[in-house]
């Protein structure tokens, strides 16, 4: 592999966002049926300017983008011990790219970016049968916490 260099996401990456998104959306698909096809998740444009947002991609020598992440900071719940924390989400590498650590690294930067901001305190959603990107999350230091259940009525 190429050596791979970890760097904030800009302007001139939407399009590679947007099929990384794609990517993204395509594995989540099989683990969750209330998603639609096609489905949109995010507004690449108005999350590279905002201040509490930050887009982190993995980027080859060659230019090419191979895996992204970003962690946006909200207000944690008042009975929290926590004010404020990090949501870690749009973990996506590229299939020939993936246990090869790239996911760490987006996630080292997406950490150091937190906790420059002064956050402590970092999560992340994973579907509980994606047994892969729980083990590495498990490996960069996350622990399971709690099973969203839901109903279909």
């Amino acid at each position: 592999m190429q050596n791979v260099i970890i760097r904030p996401a800009n302007h001139n990456d939407i399009v590679d966002l947007v099929k990384m998104e794609q990517g993204v959306i395509i594995a989540e698909q099989p683990f969750d049926p209330t998603l639609k096809e096609n489905a949109v998740y995010y507004n690449f444009s108005e999350m590279l300017v905002a201040p509490h947002i930050k887009i982190f991609v993995a980027q080859l020598e060659d230019g090419n983008l191979i895996a992204s992440g970003f962690a946006r900071i909200e207000e944690a719940a008042p009975y929290l011990k926590h004010d404020r924390y990090a949501y870690l989400a749009y973990m996506y590498v590229a299939p020939e790219y993936r246990r090869q650590g790239v996911n760490k690294k987006i996630i080292d930067a997406l950490v150091n970016w937190g906790r420059n901001e002064g956050v402590r305190e970092f999560r992340l959603k994973v579907y509980t049968e994606n047994s892969g990107a729980i083990d590495a999350y498990k490996k960069a230091g996350f622990e399971p916490l709690a099973l969203e259940m839901r109903m279909d009525i």
